[in-house]
């Protein structure tokens, strides 16, 4: 089917013969027709005619794991294996499943809903049918587990990248992995590793965005803090050109990441940070710190000088900026 859809699409828009496909192809004309009715099926617009053949109109807004090969610039991730399940608990379980049964680096997981979506610290991901990115990415880094929370700024970098080029969003990033249009969250990263002595085993990277959630969409007790690319824009995009966007990037990131370090990736979370140079309050395991973000260091950890003059240095916590409270200017 895969070859039939590929020949359509290499003609968009006009008229090929049942006869030419079948020879091209080398199945029967009826062989054809079967492969067409089972794409129309799955939500393939393609325009039918007895005397003149067949004609591709346009693919669904679904996950589908050959409309993301389609145009896909990668050499690793998206490249094997594709798992796109109508629904899943959680595409991070899912992955780290496939993980345990030994999957490659650069498989990837799909959902096109989750009944049990998972941020940060176990909050929950509100994660509707057909509105949202919900995917997972397998790594097999080999590095060890104290450098691992590069690869979640590593993340965010993408994602925040690949908004802003497909939804021509001005989006920013909060530490360490929320990206934000304006004060609204859109998307976030949910980075779990599973480790072996010293080293990492494999990385599960779940990656979620609000696409097409309109705002009455959102459960009441997010509504205010929660947004999506069409609430922010009033504009579609396509969930398959964005995930392919994210995984291009994601992956020239990733062995630059591997190959040069982190100091380039750290850069480019800095130019895309909403936080640093602001007034922040940050709850973390330690307690509520006070003060202002002034970068981040080889780790990924948030430094913030406090009101005392003493530079703090954070692993894990949620940031609230004070609004009206500028800060002291943020360092690179």
């Amino acid at each position: 089917m895969n070859t039939l859809l590929t020949q359509l699409k290499i003609r968009k828009g006009e008229w090929i013969s049942g006869e030419a496909l079948s020879r091209e192809m080398g199945i029967s004309r009826t062989a054809v027709w079967k492969q067409i009715r089972g794409l129309k099926a799955r939500g393939y617009s393609i325009e039918a005619s007895t005397r003149k053949g067949y004609r591709f109109l346009t693919a669904p807004d679904l996950l589908l794991s050959e409309e993301i090969r389609t145009g896909l610039e990668t050499r690793v991730f998206g490249r094997g294996d594709i798992f796109c399940f109508p629904e899943a608990d959680s595409t991070n379980n899912r992955a780290k499943a496939l993980a345990e049964a030994g999957a490659p680096e650069g498989a990837l997981v799909l959902a096109e809903a989750q009944s049990g979506g998972r941020g940060r610290r176990g909050r929950n991901w509100f994660s509707p049918a057909g509105s949202g990115i919900y995917m997972s990415l397998i790594l097999r880094p080999g590095i060890p587990p104290a450098e691992a929370a590069r690869i979640t700024l590593m993340s965010s970098v993408a994602v925040a990248e690949a908004v802003a080029a497909v939804a021509r969003l001005d989006v920013k990033i909060k530490w360490p992995n929320d990206v934000l249009a304006g004060a609204k969250k859109i998307a976030g990263i949910l980075t779990e590793i599973s480790t072996e002595m010293d080293s990492v085993n494999y990385v599960v990277v779940g990656i979620g965005i609000n696409v097409g959630h309109r705002p009455a969409d959102f459960p009441p007790d997010i509504r205010s803090s929660a947004g999506s690319i069409f609430s922010e824009t009033g504009r579609a995009v396509s969930r398959t050109e964005l995930i392919r966007s994210v995984i291009t990037l994601f992956e020239s990131h990733y062995f630059e990441l591997k190959t040069r370090g982190f100091q380039n990736i750290r850069i480019k979370w800095c130019g895309l940070s909403g936080v640093l140079g602001r007034s922040v309050v940050v709850e973390s395991p330690g307690g509520r710190i006070r003060g202002t973000a002034e970068s981040i260091d080889g780790d990924g950890s948030l430094l913030v000088r406090n009101r005392s003059g003493v530079l703090k240095r954070l692993f894990s916590g949620d940031v609230f900026i004070e609004e009206g409270r500028p800060g002291g200017g943020g360092k690179k």
